[in-house]
């Protein structure tokens, strides 16, 4: 790592070869006897990452949230999400990491910014039998695919099946989430916007009018979105992103306070105190003592 505050290490796939096919399946018991202690310590990936657990057993931490494994947990991982798998080596399953770049363009709008991996309450839920044996047939033919490299059209048939994968199991995802809230297409992609433009700018400040004004909407409208869509507020949102990011910096490096207040857009940082500790329920101090001891 160059930075030597920073704690946490931070993976790639196929860096150092982009003429590669940004796909890869593995057996999830052969990747965690091969991966070992390495797996179990606190990482980041800049690509995404679902993970299929055929059996009951054990845990996995993913943004400080513990979900217990239970058959056929499917847990989506988004990109430079910090997660980490338990110390049990002996897990079953199968394991996707594929990046953007193997989406067309239309299909990472869909696939990637509003729908399951952008679901910081519920990236983890279990499937039921009938869906495990449709996710299963989508598996088998991603494989065959994949050791035919060679064959017409095989990045094609990769792709689809991983899309009808996705789809198939983000109707499980809604079936699962809060049935209050409204599913609108045209909400939903306002909502994504919304969800990544915060990704670029939460540590510049910005206000919930300023987030508005980008998207070409008002204040209120953009509320109106979020409310739907996730039930929270525009300004929850921000909240959270902002908190979320204090809290892998006080856990997973040595920046000072000020430093950290800083990084997440506070000049002050007896401000950036205050707001955390109204959020949390501790001050950013006690936080780190807390989850480093």
């Amino acid at each position: 790592m160059k930075d030597s505050n920073i704690k946490i290490e931070k993976y790639h796939l196929h860096k150092a070869h982009p003429e590669k096919l940004q796909f890869e399946v593995y057996d999830l018991n052969e990747y965690r006897q091969k991966s070992g202690e390495k797996a179990a310590v606190a990482h980041s990936h800049s690509y995404y990452q679902i993970i299929w657990f055929f059996e009951d057993g054990g845990e996995h931490v993913v943004d400080f949230k513990t979900y217990a494994i239970k058959k056929n947990t499917i847990l989506f991982i988004p990109k430079d999400h910090i997660h980490a798998f338990d110390h049990n080596l002996d897990v079953k399953g199968w394991l996707i990491h594929f990046n953007e770049s193997f989406f067309m363009h239309n299909d990472v709008d869909v696939f990637l910014k509003y729908n399951i991996f952008n679901s910081q309450e519920n990236p983890c839920y279990v499937i039921d039998k009938e869906t495990a044996i449709t996710a299963s047939s989508y598996m088998d033919l991603i494989r065959k695919e994949l050791s035919q490299r060679d064959m017409f059209g095989y990045e094609d048939i990769v792709r689809f099946s991983l899309k009808s994968l996705l789809i198939n199991l983000e109707r499980i995802h809604r079936i699962e989430g809060d049935t209050s809230l409204q599913f609108n297409n045209h909400y939903e992609l306002q909502f994504a916007k919304y969800k990544e433009l915060i990704e670029e700018n939460y540590e510049k400040g910005l206000s919930v009018s300023e987030y508005a004004e980008l998207l070409n909407v008002s204040s209120k409208t953009l509320t109106t979105i979020t409310k739907n869509v996730v039930g929270k507020s525009a300004s929850q949102l921000i909240s959270e992103r902002i908190i979320l990011e204090a809290k892998r910096l006080l856990r997973f490096t040595a920046l000072q306070i000020g430093e950290i207040a800083f990084k997440v857009g506070f000049e002050d940082a007896s401000y950036f105190v205050k707001f955390f500790k109204r959020h949390v329920g501790n001050s950013p101090g006690g936080y780190r003592n807390e989850v480093t001891h």
